[in-house]
């Protein structure tokens, strides 16, 4: 297979998320796949297995749930021109969609939680309000809960008598509390760490009339799980020796949590049993668990990758639960851990070099979305189509990163960009300096929250890079934030310190648009014309000034939001990313 083939094969190979399945009828299950050649949503009947596609969506569906009784399909229909949209439903055996709550308008979505009673409650977002909603389909919906600050519902009791939701009512976004009400709107229970300190909400027990909520705390700096009964007040906290952030399941018995422990880029899995307090590890090969969950009768099924072999669907008993069908995606190279010093401590980055050729390599700094997100041992076809020109590929866990704790999260405040770029520059030298990366051949790019730190690093870092590509960025904090849709408002809020009115030097020193007149190498930006989260009239005015000043870019539109959910348009932007590179010297592949 030739390269160009085989980096195309893995974007085009079916993938597939983790089922996730009725608590109240285990054999009806619901997922994510790619199969059609955009994201949409399937069903899988266990029994006969049979599956079948839900969604039909011209740029695909992200958001769906299946109700706990197995009957129902809940999904999110989102307009492709405003990303704003109605939660669907349709039965599972399939026939008619329709629209549950005809009484509410397009918005952007912030969640649903499903009752066994045919109860359901919707968070939405809309001109600078955040919602939430009791809906009962057949009936007008009822509003539950509203606020300035964004809001989100996260789980909803079997017999749908109380909902959980996170708030940020403090102003403090990124580190939510918690509050459980009634169907009425009557307080049962807040959980709230104060200043700095996040509880999360996850879900109630498993067991009819359970009112346990599984949480999150940070109250020993990084994700514990928290076991939490709102009468009562009644917390159990529970805590493991092990390095790493975690996060939590329940069993279906109710008696014991999956605990799932994120360290360095790769997943391990525990049991905790919740009457003897006893901990045990789960065998799992070496990678990345993107969501795993515990099945009746006690094993886990999971998904798993690494950066070396494609996604499959496993289970903690051994076998291979189930496989997106079509032709498996052409294996890459395995990973390397390196740790540098940086000016706020020890940066972790992963690095992925060409099996052919010899060091110094040039080299893509591949700078993770986000920015609360992080790179990890997991299966990347733009990674490998990089590898497969001819580059090493630099992916940076830089401060702001998930994963490390919260004193690294949280060190992203104020000085936003040029914190996460000080610690790349920091790799950076590291990797050129050990004769790993050319100098003279470094590319810095990046989607979204990597593509706003590609075009501020190519104005306030012009020497380092010899070209950027920044997809779907952030070009000028003051007009996203007119323009951007309310969650990405609040989280410009909670990073910058308030609004453009209340922090306008913060705003502006932030902003890449502040320093194109720096720009000096080639820039590549490609951009969804309908992206409310990359708005493209701030977008816009950066391309006119770099216009202006006479700097060599090229800029490529696509007819979708982020794209990412249609296979064709990430090849054909992968072969865009490719071609500018090539145009410009900076590989010696041909492929």
């Amino acid at each position: 297979m030739k390269a160009e083939e085989r980096w195309q094969a893995r974007f085009r190979a079916p993938s597939m998320t983790l089922p996730e399945w009725a608590r109240q009828a285990p054999n009806r299950s619901l997922y994510r796949s790619n199969a059609s050649g955009v994201w949409e949503i399937y069903a899988w009947d266990r029994t006969t297995g049979i599956t079948r596609q839900v969604t039909n969506q011209p740029y695909g569906t992200s958001h769906a749930a299946l109700d706990p009784t197995g009957h129902w399909i809940y999904w999110f229909a989102g307009s492709d021109r405003d990303e704003l949209g109605v939660w669907m439903r349709q039965r599972f055996a399939g026939g008619v969609h329709e629209v549950i709550a005809p009484d509410l308008p397009p918005s952007e979505p912030g969640g649903i939680a499903l009752s066994a009673t045919g109860l359901a409650a919707v968070s939405l977002a809309r001109a600078g309000t955040f919602s939430t909603y009791l809906v009962r389909p057949g009936e007008s919906a009822r509003l539950l809960y509203e606020h300035s600050e964004a809001s989100w519902v996260t789980d909803m009791s079997l017999d749908g008598e109380l909902v959980a939701l996170n708030h940020s009512e403090h102003g403090d976004f990124r580190h939510p509390a918690l509050r459980v009400l009634k169907q009425n709107g009557d307080v049962v229970g807040e959980l709230a760490d104060g200043p700095g300190r996040g509880v999360i909400g996850l879900r109630f027990g498993p067991l009819p009339g359970d009112r346990r909520l599984l949480t999150l705390h940070e109250r020993r700096r990084r994700h514990e799980p928290l076991v939490w009964d709102p009468k009562t007040g009644e917390q159990r906290e529970i805590w493991l020796k092990d390095p790493g952030e975690l996060t939590a399941e329940w069993y279906d018995d109710g008696r014991a949590l999956l605990i799932v422990r994120d360290d360095r880029g790769r997943t391990h899995l525990h049991r905790y049993d919740l009457g003897g307090g006893g901990m045990s590890l789960i065998d799992t090969p070496h990678g990345v668990i993107g969501a795993a969950r515990p099945r009746p009768g006690g094993h886990v099924e999971y998904a798993w990758s690494s950066a070396s072999r494609p996604p499959v669907i496993r289970s903690s008993s051994g076998h291979v639960v189930m496989n997106a069908i079509g032709p498996a995606a052409p294996t890459s190279v395995p990973v390397e851990d390196i740790d540098v010093s940086g000016p706020g401590g020890r940066i972790h980055a992963l690095v992925s070099r060409p099996e052919m050729g010899s060091a110094p390599f040039p080299a893509v700094f591949l700078l993770h979305s986000g920015p609360h997100l992080h790179d990890a041992d997991t299966f990347s076809p733009e990674v490998a189509a990089w590898v497969d020109a001819g580059f090493a590929v630099v992916r940076v866990n830089y401060r702001g990163s998930t994963g490390y704790g919260s004193a690294w999260r949280d060190a992203l405040r104020g000085d936003v960009g040029h914190i996460e770029l000080a610690d790349v520059a920091a790799v950076r030298e590291w990797v050129v300096s050990r004769g790993v990366v050319d100098p003279d051949r470094t590319v810095l790019a990046g989607t979204s929250w990597g593509g706003f730190l590609t075009l501020l690093g190519l104005g306030v870092q012009p020497r380092l890079w010899a070209a950027g590509i920044a997809v779907a960025p952030i070009a000028s904090h003051v007009t996203a934030y007119e323009d951007h849709v309310e969650g990405l408002r609040a989280l410009q809020r909670s990073l910058l310190g308030g609004s453009p009115d209340e922090q306008p030097e913060r705003y502006h020193d932030s902003s890449p648009i502040t320093y194109v007149e720096k720009v000096e190498r080639p820039l590549l930006i490609l951009a969804g014309v309908n992206d409310s989260r990359s708005p493209l009239r701030q977008l816009e005015e950066y391309v006119s000034r770099l216009a202006e000043l006479g700097r060599e870019h090229e800029v490529h539109y696509y007819d979708a939001g982020r794209g990412g959910l249609v296979v064709a348009e990430r090849i054909d932007q992968m072969a865009i990313m490719l071609n500018f590179i090539r145009k410009h010297g900076l590989t010696t592949d041909t492929a």
